[in-house]
């Protein structure tokens, strides 16, 4: 079943994000330092008629990675093919976007860690020297071709840029690391997708969904239209605070954005009563795999103090035992377990 809460963009979602999604900078909320940069780098870039230099946006997913992409293709006045490295499964498939893009054409790969080694290698030469080097033929008689490319500029978008090679990530000229929004500006965010779903709704109602968004536009958006649901249903011609609380609750997202999966593991790990609890332990308390728990459920409450990776394994925060109105657990010195 899939999570109200959860990061990653659900099948059934891709025409509605594209319909919600901001197209120019003005529109474009949150991330101000990231765009007050990249305005930099943009207009130095047209100022000199040249190329943008690669960049690399890293992140949760859900934080507008794509969409900084398309709104820089907006600023540049140039044309973006947008791609995902499980897509390209060979290096003539990648050798087969790189030629076919124009000068000042924007490469747009999402995932990218995610790419095999024997694509890599094609796209260090293309990156550094815009050339690829094409092998025709095996054996003695192979033949090494090579083959120029116009000065394209390449945007990478990764969740795990750990996974990321050292060689891969030198040749991209800026990195951004994307940060988790506001609550505030989830707020505006979610007035101006109501606009564009000829919805209105109240103020009290978007600080309401924002704090229960878990500082995510997609997980927000996600749960607008589905308090929209509840309002139409209730022909009510606006969205009131009160009927999002009511549909919020009956989502079962609680005010810190927290689903039954979050509680869940918030509880098993107070049950420890301050002892850390290994992955695979986690893991299998909730029926999941290890990946889900690490890679899902995990970066929020990690980034919003709630949950502590230490070497022995994970953790409850103070936070944790606040929220949930438990005792904190303390040794007799007074120093937790």
């Amino acid at each position: 079943m899939e999570r109200l809460v959860e990061i990653e963009k659900f099948d059934s979602e891709e025409s509605s994000e594209l319909t919600l999604r901001p197209d120019a900078w003005d529109e474009y909320i949150g991330q101000e330092q990231i765009k007050k940069n990249l305005g930099v780098f943009i207009e130095a870039s047209k100022k000199r008629d040249e190329a943008l230099d690669h960049v690399l946006f890293f992140g949760p997913p859900g934080l507008g990675k794509t969409t900084l992409a398309l709104i820089i293709a907006n600023e540049m006045n140039a044309n973006i093919k947008v791609t995902a490295a499980p897509m390209i499964e060979k290096s003539g498939d990648l050798a087969a976007l790189l030629t076919n893009l124009e000068e000042g054409d924007i490469l747009f790969i999402d995932e990218i860690h995610r790419l095999s080694p024997a694509v890599e290698e094609i796209l260090y030469s293309s990156m550094e020297d815009f050339r690829i080097d094409i092998i025709i033929g095996s054996g003695p008689a192979a033949q090494t071709v090579k083959i120029d490319l116009p000065r394209f500029t390449l945007i990478g978008a990764t969740t795990r840029a750990g996974m990321l090679s050292n060689p891969l990530r030198d040749r991209f000229g800026m990195n951004f690391r994307m940060q988790f929004y506001t609550s505030d500006e989830l707020a505006k965010i979610i007035h101006q997708a109501s606009i564009k779903l000829d919805k209105e709704i109240v103020h009290e109602a978007t600080i309401e969904i924002a704090k229960r968004s878990r500082g995510t536009p997609r997980i927000a958006l996600r749960l607008l239209r589905r308090v929209r649901d509840f309002a139409d249903v209730a022909d009510e011609e606006e969205i009131a605070h009160s009927r999002t609380q009511y549909a919020l609750d009956e989502l079962g997202i609680n005010s810190h954005g927290f689903d039954e999966m979050d509680i869940r593991l918030l509880n098993l790990l107070v049950g420890a009563k301050g002892r850390a609890i290994g992955l695979s332990t986690i893991a299998a308390a909730l029926s999941e795999d290890e990946g889900t728990v690490e890679d899902v459920l995990e970066p929020y409450l990690i980034a919003n103090g709630y949950l502590e990776r230490t070497a022995k394994g994970r953790k409850a925060t103070r936070s944790t035992y606040e929220i949930l109105n438990i005792s904190f657990p303390y040794e007799e010195e007074g120093s937790l377990f």
